[in-house]
């Protein structure tokens, strides 16, 4: 699955079409937020807080076949049943307490917010476009899902579908682009969702009932739930939470390198790097078993000693880690991703590695009651985060002849994140930083000493 954005997707020529439904919050039940929604939705209303999946189908396939399929995966999945409102006063109660008090840099202050169960109804195409070229249908989709996959949309996705032109001599299948907010998915989520989708189709032409071969997919309410009544963290890890945002001047890592004015968020630039290709990739991964570690260990490796070089400093960088510890979520969708941090100023292979299981330690214990001392995650400009997708170990995965994308939204920002992908085709990496002069300049130096440093025993092997 590539990881790309909206602005450079792979988009066929043809007419764009959007699925829409209607969502009306109940007041009956009101579900529990996690630490990491509620953090995201109090930013507010802002465009760019999506991210989608996009595939296209290996035949010729109805519209009404598709909407047919997609009500019956909305249906399986509890978080897209499910809406952000803004209480207009606090309640005090679990799931509509106060956000926080210390800043919007936090993601703390800002409105009462409720999360209500909400089950989309009376779906019906609309057409957005003519056959169009795809930067036409690059732009349109942008500018929808900015509004329909807003936090407080209702509901906050939307299915979308390319049909190819008449005029198109081979006809293939349609390409289906579905957007979400973050708040109810992650990557992994957009896995399940190909997943389901295509599974329900296939049910409709065998005649089946939708769904027949899918697992029972357990909602996302159930694990914030049951991530809320965790056992608080151990001192020692809460000890070393503080030890890490006090290195981080209060804050979570910066990047080392000069990013320029950061006073207010730049727009984004995006570049992509192949790395490896999958022969190469068993190369590198034989080596890293050798040495007794995992690939990551080796680009954490990699990393410490760029930020050694480059700016006497010990690499520190903010690391997502999933939350799926259980099976019984690996078919859900949901925001299953929390922070951590990785610290490491070994490179050894042995140390890095060690500092990858360190960071997953950390991010094992529920953040809310670590963070609430700092009003929420302290975050500043020139926040650094990297993020491991290896999409060979998931026990959720696409097919390659279905054109996998993982697109995100095109926004304005202040930190660096780094994304590395490995699939059966080898690993890239995707990069994300502020368009400033010196931005440039440091991303360019990192990028080409990474890929170097990655590549670098292939060279000596």
């Amino acid at each position: 699955m590539r990881l790309t954005n909206v602005s450079q997707m792979q988009v066929q020529p043809g007419r764009l079409h959007s699925c829409v439904v209607t969502a009306t919050p109940e007041d009956t039940e009101r579900l529990p937020l996690s630490f990491d929604q509620r953090r995201h939705v109090s930013f507010g209303s802002r465009p760019g807080s999506w991210m989608a999946a996009s595939f296209r189908l290996l035949h010729p396939t109805g519209l009404e076949q598709i909407a047919e399929a997609w009500e019956h995966v909305l249906g399986r999945h509890g978080t897209l049943r499910s809406v952000f409102t803004s209480a207009e006063e606090p309640d005090g109660g679990e799931d509509g307490g106060p956000a926080g008090a210390h800043g919007d840099r936090t993601g703390g202050q800002g409105p009462q917010l409720r999360l209500s169960r909400a089950d989309p109804t009376g779906s019906r195409w609309q057409r957005l476009t003519d056959d169009a070229a795809p930067a036409e249908l690059r732009a349109a989709l942008r500018d929808l899902f900015d509004v329909a996959c807003d936090p407080f949309a209702q509901p906050a996705h939307r299915l979308c579908v390319v049909e190819p032109s008449p005029q198109d001599p081979e006809q293939q299948g349609p390409q289906i682009i579905i957007g979400a907010d973050h708040a109810h998915v992650d990557a992994w989520s957009l896995l399940v969702l190909i997943r389901d989708l295509t599974s329900c189709l296939e049910d409709l032409d065998a005649g089946r009932p939708l769904g027949a071969r899918l697992p029972e997919a357990a909602s996302f309410a159930a694990h914030t739930r049951q991530m809320a009544a965790k056992p608080t963290a151990p001192e020692e890890i809460t000890a070393r939470w503080r030890e890490i945002l006090d290195a981080g001047g209060g804050a979570m890592p910066s990047f080392p390198l000069n990013l320029g004015d950061l006073s207010v968020p730049r727009q984004e630039v995006v570049e992509v790097r192949d790395v490896v290709d999958a022969e190469a990739l068993a190369f590198l991964e034989s080596h890293a078993a050798q040495q007794g570690v995992r690939l990551i260990g080796v680009a954490v490796s990699v990393m410490t000693r760029l930020a050694r070089e480059l700016a006497d400093q010990p690499l520190r960088t903010v690391f997502p880690v999933h939350s799926r510890e259980d099976p019984r979520w690996f078919d859900s969708v949901g925001w299953f991703i929390t922070n951590s941090v990785l610290e490491n100023d070994d490179e050894g292979y042995a140390a890095s590695y060690r500092t990858v299981k360190e960071a997953i330690r950390l991010g094992s214990y529920p953040l809310g009651p670590i963070m609430e001392p700092y009003g929420g995650m302290p975050q500043e400009p020139g926040m650094f985060a990297m993020s491991w997708l290896d999409h060979r170990k998931l026990p959720v995965n696409v097919a390659e002849d279905l054109q996998p994308q993982h697109v995100s939204a095109v926004i304005r920002t202040d930190g660096v994140m780094i994304w590395f992908v490995i699939n059966d085709s080898g690993m890239h990496l995707r990069c994300r930083y502020p368009d400033t002069r010196q931005a440039r300049r440091a991303m360019r130096t990192w990028l080409a000493g990474l890929v170097y440093g990655l590549r670098a025993p292939l060279e000596a092997g």
